[in-house]
């Protein structure tokens, strides 16, 4: 312990903060100006490519792999260090990226954003790990401000660029712009960040990785399929409950006999941290219900614009980073848990705002929503991460910070594939109660206004009444979420009211 102690100190020495946060900011940049770009693309992307019972696909494809990887890669930076796990990850999702951009059908894109999903495991809990690193526990309540405000600039220019990509370019140079901005990011990795790692044979926890890797495809794809494709009673969905249930507790097992497992189940012990993690999960619900589905209602049922759609989530990432750095203050003088119980209070107010918007609300409702849904991630996240990296030492900083990542990205991954599945249903039992020959796949003509304006006025109004009514159904649900998360919050120990 002493001796990852003065490591850790000898190579803070050795490294040139300021520019490391810099490349670190750049790293987090391209994955966060990825997730509002994304975001505000799709319904061009579902109108050229077509495919709008896989819209969910093209997030949970990426979501899947992220999820998978972000715990292996938590621990290989353990293990080998952050850099070079770091620097392959940035490739492999430059890689995808490329692959995105010349996608012909949906089902390629979905292929390509597996590869994206690959590499972005890495990019943000090893970011957030090497800021831990480097600054000392007092430092990083600030730093993970700035860490946050990346959200809020990606929030600005996110949107905007992809809009007007979309609008007067093409939408396969939003996967692009991340070419020169991971390329920047791994210039200033190798130059200013020095480690120095006791390099010692390792046993790499391999089955442990398989095992989580099935688990997840098997939860994933019973979400996305069941109750829609499937239903639940079905051998399918009855099957891949089944290879779920019995590959996880293959994993557990697993786990807990690894000489350095995956997961290490230990850290789960501080209940702070367990708290930190189940909440992280039900905010990553919310999270992906927002920002995949909100510029389809504003497009679709709004008949906005794809910037002013892109605007209404940029408001999430503005509220994000002003929440983050108000957390840092609110950290040092009231504490951990009533920090986070203020950021609950706010993803409550924004689940209210989602499930009483109408049609006619028009986008500034959607958008004060994602604002105060922004200032609720905002205030939880920064609390959680800089109460885990506190808690913890060296040789599992990078595996604490992976596993809160984790259960987000875990979140977002069962909610796109949940949410998805809901809206599919939902939509197949509107058309079917009213006995219409629509399908699901017909609102892609919403989602495009050349098309949009063939319909007839009568055909139109089903279509966006039945996405409508879906879509608050997926409100309905990320509302329930926020409850919970509420709850759980409640529930960390008083000693969390301390300051940092």
């Amino acid at each position: 312990m002493e001796a990852s102690r003065d490591q850790s100190m000898q190579n803070k020495k050795m490294t040139k903060k300021p520019l490391v946060l810099a490349a670190v900011m750049l790293a987090m940049f391209m994955g966060a100006i990825e997730a509002t770009i994304v975001s505000t693309a799709m319904p061009a992307i579902v109108a050229d490519l077509g495919g709008f019972t896989l819209y969910s696909w093209v997030f949970s494809a990426y979501l899947l792999m992220n999820s998978v990887t972000v715990l292996i890669y938590g621990k290989l930076s353990d293990l080998f260090g952050r850099k070079p796990i770091l620097t392959v990850g940035i490739i492999l999702f430059l890689i995808g990226s490329i692959l995105c951009g010349f996608a012909s059908s949906m089902q390629m894109l979905i292929i390509f954003r597996l590869i994206q999903g690959l590499g972005a495991g890495a990019v943000t809990p090893i970011a957030t790990t090497i800021v831990g690193d480097i600054y000392t526990p007092e430092e990083r309540a600030k730093v993970q401000g700035y860490l946050s405000s990346v959200w809020g600039i990606s929030a600005i220019t996110g949107p905007a660029i992809g809009g007007l990509l979309v609008q007067y370019v093409s939408w396969k140079y939003v996967f692009w712009i991340n070419i020169p901005l991971g390329i920047l990011s791994l210039v200033g990795l190798w130059l200013f960040l020095h480690e120095n790692i006791h390099r010692k044979k390792h046993e790499i926890d391999y089955s442990g990785a398989v095992l989580l890797t099935i688990t997840i495809s098997s939860i994933m794809f019973l979400l996305v399929e069941g109750g829609s494709r499937w239903t639940w009673g079905s051998w399918q969905a009855l099957s891949l409950f089944t290879v779920a249930a019995v590959s996880m507790l293959g994993f557990i097992f697993r786990e807990k006999q690894a000489a350095e497992p995956v997961m290490p189940f230990s850290i789960w012990k501080e209940r702070s941290i367990f708290i930190a993690n189940i909440v992280s999960l039900t905010t990553g619900i919310m999270l992906i219900g927002i920002s995949s589905f909100l510029p389809t209602f504003v497009q679709g049922v709004m008949e906005q614009t794809p910037i002013i759609a892109g605007f209404t989530l940029t408001t999430m990432s503005i509220g994000w980073p002003i929440a983050s750095t108000l957390s840092g203050r609110l950290l040092l003088n009231i504490g951990y848990r009533k920090t986070s119980i203020i950021g609950g209070l706010f993803l409550i107010f924004g689940g209210i705002m989602f499930v009483t918007m109408l049609p006619s609300s028009g986008p500034l409702w959607a958008a004060i929503g994602s604002f105060l849904i922004g200032c609720g991630m905002g205030l939880t996240s920064t609390a959680f991460i800089v109460s885990i990296q506190s808690t913890v030492g060296w040789e599992q900083r990078g595996i604490a910070t992976a596993a809160n990542m984790f259960m987000r990205n875990l979140g977002n991954t069962i909610g796109a594939a949940l949410l998805g599945g809901i809206l599919n249903n939902r939509m197949m039992n509107f058309f079917h109660e009213r006995n219409v020959s629509l399908t699901v796949n017909d609102a892609n003509k919403l989602l495009k206004v050349e098309e949009r304006g063939k319909l007839s006025s009568s055909v139109r109004a089903i279509l966006q009444e039945g996405l409508t009514h879906s879509l608050h159904t997926v409100y309905d649900v990320v509302l329930i979420f926020a409850v919970i998360s509420m709850l759980f919050i409640l529930f960390i120990p008083k000693n969390g009211d301390r300051s940092v």
